[in-house]
């Protein structure tokens, strides 16, 4: 199948120039990181007040230059497309996707160490990565790998905070409340109540971050078993990586499920940080609310229908199709069922995004994934002839910007393959995934002394007056 169609030859030339150069900076930074020093924590102590030189000489030489200029149309559209936020850790492009400090999805999984030889990245090496702009070597990852399993311990209130809930509340609802349950231990709020100078403030709340990266696998995992498998806990391994635990505290203790989780739980980290739970968690911390409250705001923002929630709506949907067509239906089928949900006033969900205006990188490599493991599962060939079916569909409508597939189109097809059916629960997957990327931010966000985030709102009168006067002048 053909991915990123109608990209123009000199688009090409320049993702793929990009590409190499980016490479070549991989290999630099692997070289800088055969070092013997496998403390994280130190590594962020040497770089912090050199990226604080860096701010600083930006906002005095370059403080007034303008970045572009505002519409009334992103102001009534949600901001959409206003550039307003420092986002160190990743940045997405329109046509080329995520890019994780510098790296593509594919250079990631190059360059990144792996459970085993030509498998999937190790979510530890991405948080490194994220933290220090440098991809680690394989003693560093492990030596990381090997902490964050040492703070994995969760206080027995934190379980019984979510079995005060009714079992039958939503995966996130139980997962949220656990997060501020583990708020009771924060290191930064302690901290800040003794009077901790500002410019210490990230070192709290790097403590808080490692901490609550560590904690959620298990909470998450506690929230699965409740619900689903009658409150059977599974243990922590501590023979396992990240993803490979979280895979084995649900009770998935296959292999291929084990990789799975840990491209999983990669690709979802992290994406830029003006969506939904990024920016929630961002503003939220602005406000020097500790990791445990920014995280947990960011969560009920991923619940969302138009956000995290649609990786369960995408196998729900799926799942419809096949209930009314059977597996084996024809694209024509597939056509027919597609203009049904849209007629109905509802959208296809897993197709479109805010920013990108391709086939969503994640997407692609999930796809990949699924060639490598799975061939031959209906679902996953169903979710290949969506890709041919929805696109043309929704250009011919003619208001979708985006008619490409994004990373929920695939994910629940790939769970579902290896045992995880339980579509209200793919959120809660996002969500630890989630943890790293927004908690590596909020470290450097502490470190940069970033602050308070207020920007001006406007009334419907005050647009209609400012526009009257643009017009007479």
């Amino acid at each position: 199948m053909v991915f990123f169609r109608g990209v123009s030859s000199l688009s090409k030339l320049r993702s793929r120039l990009t590409q190499q150069s980016n490479l070549k900076n991989s290999v630099r930074w692997l070289q800088v990181q055969s070092s013997s020093d496998l403390d994280l924590l130190s590594q962020l102590r040497e770089l912090i007040p050199q990226q604080q030189e860096r701010l600083k000489k930006l906002k005095s030489e370059h403080g007034k230059v303008q970045l572009g200029n505002i519409t009334v149309d992103m102001v009534i559209g949600g901001m959409r497309g206003m550039t307003g936020l420092l986002w160190e850790t990743s940045l997405l492009d329109p046509d080329e996707g995520i890019r994780f400090r510098g790296l593509s999805i594919p250079e990631c999984q190059k360059v990144l160490p792996a459970a085993k030889p030509d498998g999937e990245p190790l979510p530890e090496g991405l948080l490194w990565l994220l933290l220090t702009g440098k991809v680690p070597n394989k003693e560093q990852v492990d030596a990381l790998s090997k902490e964050l399993r040492a703070r994995a311990v969760v206080p027995e209130y934190v379980y019984k905070a979510i079995d005060a809930l009714p079992v039958t509340a939503h995966p996130m609802t139980q997962l949220t409340s656990g997060v501020m349950a583990l708020q009771v231990e924060s290191e930064f709020q302690k901290a800040y109540e003794k009077g901790i100078h500002k410019s210490k403030y990230w070192e709290p709340t790097y403590e808080d971050s490692l901490n609550l990266i560590a904690r959620v696998p298990l909470v998450a995992a506690y929230v699965y078993r409740r619900i689903y498998k009658d409150g059977k806990i599974i243990p922590l391994d501590d023979s396992l990586d990240y993803g490979g635990n979280f895979s084995h505290m649900l009770g998935f203790d296959d292999p291929k499920m084990l990789e799975l989780m840990r491209l999983y739980v990669t690709i979802h980290s992290d994406h830029e940080g003006g969506n939904v739970s990024a920016h929630t968690g961002h503003l939220v911390a602005s406000a020097l609310s500790d990791p445990y409250l920014s995280f947990g705001a960011a969560l009920n923002g991923l619940a969302g229908p138009l956000h995290g929630l649609a990786n369960q709506e995408v196998l729900l949907w799926i799942k419809s199709v096949v209930d009314e067509c059977g597996e084996n239906i024809t694209k024509e089928q597939l056509k027919e069922y597609v203009w049904k949900t849209l007629n109905s006033g509802k959208v296809v969900p897993g197709f479109g995004h805010g920013v990108l205006r391709k086939t969503d990188p994640r997407y692609t490599c999930q796809r990949e994934f699924a060639l490598k493991h799975l061939p031959q599962d209906p679902l996953f060939q169903l979710v290949s002839n969506l890709y041919d079916v929805v696109p043309p569909i929704l250009t011919e409508l003619g208001k979708v910007k985006n008619p490409w597939p994004n990373v929920d189109a695939h994910s629940g097809v790939l769970l579902n393959y290896f045992g995880l059916t339980e579509a209200r629960y793919f959120t809660v997957l996002f969500g630890v995934s989630r943890s790293i990327g927004i908690c590596s931010q909020l470290i450097w966000d502490r470190a940069l002394g970033l602050p308070l985030e207020r920007p001006k709102s406007i009334t419907m009168e005050w647009l209609e007056n400012y526009c009257k006067k643009a017009a007479s002048s």
